[in-house]
């Protein structure tokens, strides 16, 4: 039996971060909604970081779809629940991590209890569920903690923050009483005002928003862990600036290029209306 040593395992973080920071790093408590296509990358990234407590919630099994971008897809997991297998990975990292699994998803009814003492959320939900999602960042700011998502398009990473004295997630992506094609749509265009990733899209009929699909890749991943970790050591360390909306970073490896975006009112802002006008029409999407 490996006699695990915490100090030794993140040993090499130290430089980056204080042996003070590093113990921080441990005794704090991050909730991740999803573990598939970003959410697996998240965990592992931050229990290499060395936080130690995780509150990890999601309902699915892996299926052969996933293996272009999810971490835990492999031969060996098919069929396997996503939360139960990375769990497995994430303990294989830190075998001394304080896990909560949330085996039925993030819900209405245990919103409260899976934000019950993290100090950070980071968004990991499939892009297309927005009524839970609003639910928990709404669940965020009374609470008053910090929440943040880095959304994997294309192949490249585009990243909001939200936080106590802020813009908050409703006021900046304007969701309340549309439809859920106008709900992807608003929140595609507010996560990506500049659409880096639209420039290389080889074939469009990918990218269905009725259907409630589009293409993905691991590298869109891995780059959203990078951001989505190096973000949230700023939060839970307090040091460094971190972007709040209605400001925004959005980096595409494809194109060589970062883009800090500013939208101020969010999706309410002129500019970004003519946008998602523009959007509409290209998807024959109305109002």
């Amino acid at each position: 039996m490996l006699d695990f040593d915490y100090s030794e395992a993140f040993s090499r973080n130290l430089g980056w971060v204080t042996e003070d920071e590093q113990r921080r790093l441990q005794s704090s408590r991050v909730a991740i909604a999803g573990m598939g296509g970003v959410g697996g990358s998240h965990l592992l990234t931050l229990a290499r970081l060395g936080v130690g407590q995780f509150h990890i919630a999601d309902m699915d099994q892996y299926e052969l779809a996933n293996f272009n971008r999810q971490a835990g897809a492999t031969v060996a997991s098919l069929g396997r629940n996503k939360l139960e297998v990375m769990a497995e990975l994430a303990r294989g990292v830190n075998p001394g991590l304080h896990l909560t699994e949330f085996p039925h998803g993030v819900q209405q009814s245990n919103i409260d209890k899976f934000l019950e003492g993290v100090d950070l959320y980071v968004d990991a939900l499939d892009f297309f569920v927005l009524d839970v999602r609003r639910a928990v960042f709404a669940a965020c700011e009374a609470k008053g903690i910090p929440a943040i998502t880095a959304a994997p398009l294309g192949m490249g990473v585009a990243f909001l923050a939200f936080a106590p004295g802020g813009m908050s997630f409703e006021d900046y992506f304007q969701l309340e009483g549309q439809s859920p094609e106008e709900q992807a749509i608003r929140f595609l265009l507010g996560l990506s005002p500049r659409m880096l990733q639209m420039k290389y899209l080889a074939d469009p009929e990918r990218v269905n928003f009725a259907e409630q699909r589009g293409p993905s890749t691991a590298m869109a991943c891995e780059l959203c862990a990078g951001m989505a970790a190096t973000q949230g050591l700023k939060l839970l360390l307090g040091r460094g600036r971190v972007p709040l909306a209605p400001r925004g970073l959005h980096f595409d490896a494809y194109r060589n290029r970062l883009v800090n975006t500013w939208r101020p009112g969010g999706n309410n802002n002129l500019l970004q209306r003519l946008l998602l006008a523009i959007a509409r029409r290209k998807l024959g999407i109305s109002a």
